[in-house]
C-alpha cells in the first residue's frame, strides 16, 4: 500500500477523476502555477493544461456562480476557494442558487458542483483567515458537506463529492495536509453520509471532527492509562449525517463528547447533542459534554490562539467530567 500524505490524497483524487471524465475540471485562485496557497494543485497544470486547471481573478461570488453555471450544463467542476473564511463573500451563490436550483426546478436541474476550501489555526493567520464555519452549511437544505480527517477518507470522500449530482461543500484542515498514512492502491470511493468509527471504545463516545479527530486520539490513548475506554466516532459527512450509527455508538458507551475546532455556541457539536437527546436519551448516563473554541475571534498572536482553540487536553478533561458523573 502506497503511502500518501493528506495533501497528496487529495491530489489524487482530483487527478483520477480528471483523467477519467472530460467533464471534470478545477478552477480557483492561484491555483495552476502557483499550486494553490497549500501547494494541493502542484503540478496539474503540466498534465492538464490551463483549460482545466483554470485560475480565477480574486472574486468568490464569481467563482462559485461560474461553478454553478458549468454544473448546470453538465460539467462537474471543482472550485478551490482559498480560505474557508471567503465562503462568506459567495455565500448568496451557495446558499440561494446551488443549493435551491435541483429543487426549483422540479429535479430537471443538477448541479454536481464540489467546492473545496481549507481553513484552521495552527499557524497563527489571524481572524480572517482561520475561522470554522461549516455549520453555517449544515443548516441549508440542498447542501452535501464533508469534512475528512485522514488521507484515504479525504480520498475516497472527494472522488464521491465529484460525482455526486447536488452540490458538496468539501471542508479540509490545513494542519492536516502533512499528515501520512499508508492508502490503498485503488482509489476507493467512500460513501456520502457514511461515518466511520476510528478507535473502539466501551465507556464513552467522542464524536469529533477535522484536526480533532487526532485530537481525540490522543486524549483516547491518554484515557485509555486511567482505565477509561474511549470511541472515537468521525461523521466524515456532516450532512447528510450518519444517525443510525451515531445512536449505535451511543447505546453501546452511554456517554458522548462532541469535540470540534469551531466556536461552541451554535457549533456543529450542538445538533450532535440535540441527536443524541432526540435518539438515544434513555441510554444516557451524563449529559453531552461539548469542546470547542472559545467565543471570540481567533487571535494572532501564537500563544492566544493556542488559547482560544481546543486541544487533546480539552478533550480528556472532558472525557473525565462525563465519567465522573455515570
Amino acid at each position: 500500500m502506497p503511502e500518501l500524505s493528506y495533501r497528496e490524497a487529495v491530489r489524487d483524487a482530483l487527478s483520477q477523476a480528471m483523467r477519467d471524465d472530460e467533464g471534470v475540471f478545477v478552477m480557483g485562485e492561484d491555483i495552476a502555477e502557483m499550486g494553490g496557497s497549500m501547494g494541493v494543485t502542484a503540478g496539474m497544470l503540466d498534465e492538464f493544461g490551463p483549460e482545466r486547471i483554470r485560475n480565477t481573478p480574486i472574486s468568490e461570488i464569481a467563482i462559485v456562480g461560474a461553478g454553478i453555471g458549468a454544473a448546470m450544463q453538465g460539467m462537474r467542476p471543482v472550485v478551490e476557494v482559498m480560505y474557508e473564511d471567503f465562503l462568506t463573500v459567495s455565500m448568496e451563490q451557495i446558499v440561494n442558487q446551488a443549493a435551491k436550483h435541483r429543487y426549483m426546478s422540479g429535479g430537471q436541474l443538477k448541479v454536481p458542483l464540489t467546492i473545496r476550501t481549507q481553513g484552521g489555526a495552527g499557524w497563527s493567520p489571524g481572524a480572517q483567515h482561520a475561522q470554522q464555519v461549516e455549520a453555517w452549511f449544515v443548516h441549508v437544505p440542498g447542501l452535501k458537506v464533508v469534512f475528512a480527517s485522514t488521507p484515504t477518507d479525504v480520498r475516497g470522500l472527494l472522488w464521491s463529492a465529484i460525482y455526486d449530482d447536488n452540490p458538496v461543500i468539501f471542508f479540509e484542515h490545513r494542519t492536516l495536509y502533512g499528515l501520512k498514512e499508508e492508502v490503498p492502491d485503488e482509489l476507493e470511493p467512500i460513501p456520502i453520509g457514511q461515518a466511520r468509527v476510528q478507535r473502539e471504545g466501551s465507556d464513552v463516545t467522542v464524536v469529533a471532527t477535522g484536526r480533532l479527530v487526532h485530537e481525540a486520539l490522543a486524549a483516547a490513548k491518554d484515557a485509555e492509562s486511567e482505565g477509561i475506554s474511549v470511541e472515537v466516532w468521525d461523521p466524515r459527512t456532516l450532512q447528510p449525517l450518519d444517525v443510525d450509527s451515531l445512536v449505535a455508538s451511543v447505546k453501546k458507551t452511554n456517554r458522548v463528547v462532541v469535540a470540534h475546532e469551531a466556536v461552541t455556541r451554535m457549533g456543529f457539536g450542538a445538533e450532535i447533542a440535540a441527536v443524541v437527546g432526540e435518539q438515544a436519551f434513555d441510554w444516557l448516563d451524563a449529559p453531552v459534554e461539548r469542546v470547542g473554541a472559545k467565543f471570540a475571534p481567533l487571535p494572532f498572536a501564537p500563544v492566544m490562539e493556542e488559547y482560544v482553540v481546543p486541544h487533546s487536553a480539552d478533550v480528556l478533561a472532558a472525557i473525565k467530567r462525563t465519567v465522573a458523573r455515570g
